[in-house]
């Protein structure tokens, strides 16, 4: 069964469905690229989504040591290349997470999160900096 499917909407866009959920999500070239940027570009996605599957399995170790991770945040920065090929060469993922998780609780999240399948699906040229802050 597919995962998603996709079309081409024109002008640099495409609109892709998630089989399951029938959710959508547009991308647009960026304009650093030909595009307007008005809405996530593919690399945009890959970088999100690193940080997305990293809270993901912080998320679910969370749960089975009854850690509450709600509201945690995080924040991506894409670096791309400025030579051809265009590409990722580096993603930035900074978490914003509860001060009140004791030592061991952040020294476990922090292992699970670097277990991700996106982290470990990218190539080893990208480099991943990740970064663990711990708040309020």
């Amino acid at each position: 069964m597919n995962t998603a499917t996709a079309r081409y909407a024109g002008q640099l866009r495409t609109e892709a469905t998630h089989v399951a959920s029938g959710n959508v999500i547009q991308t647009d070239a960026p304009t650093d690229n030909h595009g307007r940027g008005e809405a996530f570009s593919p690399t945009d996605l890959v970088s999100t989504a690193l940080g997305s599957c990293m809270m993901t399995i912080m998320g679910i170790v969370a749960d089975r040591h009854q850690l509450n991770l709600v509201d945690s945040t995080f924040a991506v920065v894409k670096h791309m290349s400025t030579e051809a090929p265009r590409r990722i060469v580096q993603i930035d993922v900074t978490f914003t997470l509860p001060a009140a998780l004791l030592p061991t609780d952040r020294a476990l999240l922090e292992r699970a999160a670097y277990t991700c399948p996106v982290t470990l699906s990218l190539h080893p040229d990208i480099r991943q900096n990740v970064v663990f802050n711990y708040e309020a």
